[in-house]
């Protein structure tokens, strides 16, 4: 009897710690749920806290961006006008370079046509000097008569005078053309000095250009960067918004069968609802799935996000709990923007089967067939 007494309480003892053990387990699983919701809703506040200051970064990035292209822009205008003078500076450089060397030609031929006056002029002197040494009673006794001895000495004359004022002319224009010249190359000297002063400028000019550039990259490319910092941000907060909000597997891209199919369609984010909401977004499915079931949806359009939905509907005296009934939007205020979905069923185990649009910030339908209901509260819409 004794060893049956021990087998029976053994018996209870084991049932006992099954029980305890069983009770641990339930235990343990609710405190990971809550610990993991909560973790949760930390991940995505951090993600979209991130997100923002990357926002905030890349808006400031491109500002500075802007600014300096503007910048860039004046360099490349400064730089475009100076090579405009530098070539009008140019083509005058040429032409007045082009004016010297023709009066670089005359002078030269001015030179030897001097030259040959200086010889013609030196050949009469010495037939002068010559017809010198012959006495004038000479001279006539040569002559036929009188009259050519006169036009004999006319025409020594005459040619003597001739040669001296044409070495006079040429004299006179070498010095004119030689005084041109000397004023054409101060002019092409101020020109060169005016050329070199342009190409400083332009150069200084060119360098501050491509110093803008190189910081307008570096700016954009930290813009770039951010971008796809903030892409892997958004995908990890759609990762971290399907465990929070439980994640049900898309079941369809699209529920144009029952959601209007002109904003079903089109493009998220791209048409304003009924009610001030943007289409395919979570605020946009359940309002119209409110509006759908005969009963009033307020125009809650630029009134805040789905996070702000039950103070707007405690606002507007519609009852809000943590209850669920089937009809109700489900609000969860995790996030920068919260979420809201449509409850299609409440299970006797206090779950919820929800609708919902744009839980993977894709803009896609999903429904999740058993949810928590976890801290979720549920507005009452009448």
């Amino acid at each position: 009897m004794f060893k049956a007494l021990m087998q029976k309480q053994k018996i209870v003892v084991l049932k006992s710690r099954s029980k305890l053990v069983r009770s641990s387990l339930v235990v343990l699983a609710v405190l990971v749920s809550v610990l993991w919701s909560g973790v949760g809703s930390v991940l995505a506040d951090q993600f979209q806290e991130q997100i923002n200051q990357l926002q905030a970064q890349n808006a400031s990035n491109q500002a500075a961006s802007a600014q300096l292209a503007d910048v860039a822009a004046s360099y490349e205008g400064e730089i475009a006008r100076l090579q405009n003078k530098l070539d009008s500076l140019q083509q005058a450089i040429v032409t007045s370079q082009k004016d010297s060397d023709e009066l670089q030609k005359k002078i030269e031929a001015a030179e030897i046509e001097l030259n040959h006056q200086r010889d013609v002029l030196g050949k009469n002197i010495k037939a002068m000097y010559l017809e010198g040494q012959v006495t004038t009673l000479e001279i006539l006794a040569s002559s036929d008569d009188l009259s050519e001895y006169v036009n004999k000495a006319e025409y020594r004359n005459s040619v003597q005078s001739k040669v001296k004022t044409t070495l006079d002319k040429i004299n006179d224009l070498k010095l004119g053309l030689q005084t041109k010249q000397n004023q054409l190359q101060i002019i092409i000297k101020d020109q060169q000095s005016q050329q070199q002063l342009l190409q400083a400028t332009q150069t200084q000019q060119s360098q501050m250009l491509a110093y803008t550039e190189g910081q307008k990259a570096a700016y954009d490319g930290q813009t770039k960067d951010n971008q796809a910092k903030i892409n892997e941000l958004r995908r990890l907060q759609a990762i971290q918004n399907a465990a929070i909000y439980g994640g049900g597997a898309i079941i369809q891209n699209s529920r144009c069968d029952i959601y209007p199919q002109n904003w079903c369609n089109a493009a998220m984010d791209s048409i304003v609802d009924t009610w001030g909401m943007y289409n395919r977004e979570c605020v946009s499915w359940t309002a119209y799935r409110v509006a759908a079931s005969g009963r009033y949806m307020p125009y809650w359009g630029g009134i805040g996000n789905a996070n702000q939905w039950d103070d707007n509907a405690i606002a507007a005296g519609i009852p809000v709990d943590s209850s669920p009934r089937v009809g109700d939007v489900a609000v969860s205020n995790t996030g920068y923007y919260g979420h809201v979905m449509y409850v299609e069923a409440v299970h006797g185990d206090g779950t919820i089967a929800v609708s919902q649009f744009n839980h993977d910030w894709q803009g896609t339908y999903s429904f999740v067939p058993k949810m928590n209901t976890g801290n979720l509260l549920f507005i009452h819409f009448p």
